[in-house]
């Protein structure tokens, strides 16, 4: 066997090992970093209770979810002005979440109870 053969095939194991390595801590910290944003996403509530929003306006960061609950005993919905998302009806003791994903400003009615007016604000 040519040592000079050996060397050279040698030579390109160990920098293909090099690239290995490199793209698995390439890999590593793009879970990283995914990671750290999904652990900054936080989770606001607004309650629905006597026949409104509380808070009436909410400020939250992109990838933030909202949580509306509703404290009274009839059905509610959170439904944007501009159809952008629809809870359908909430039961009474029940839950809807959001996961705000488009910054702007969104406005939103119960379509049950259309004086009841919120504001969902994503920065």
């Amino acid at each position: 066997m040519n040592p000079s053969a050996y060397s050279s095939r040698g030579g390109w194991r160990h920098q293909r090992l090099a690239l290995t390595k490199m793209l698995l801590i390439a890999v590593a910290a793009t879970a990283y970093a995914a990671a750290i944003g999904a652990a900054q996403a936080n989770t606001h509530t607004v309650v629905i209770e006597g026949l409104k929003y509380s808070p009436e306006v909410i400020e939250v960061n992109a990838g933030d979810t909202v949580v509306w609950t509703n404290k009274d005993p009839y059905p509610h919905t959170v439904t944007a002005d501009n159809r952008s998302f629809d809870s359908k009806q909430i039961a009474p003791d029940h839950s809807w979440k959001f996961t705000a994903k488009a910054k702007g400003e969104f406005s939103y009615t119960c379509t049950v109870h259309p004086t009841m007016k919120g504001k969902l604000v994503v920065k």
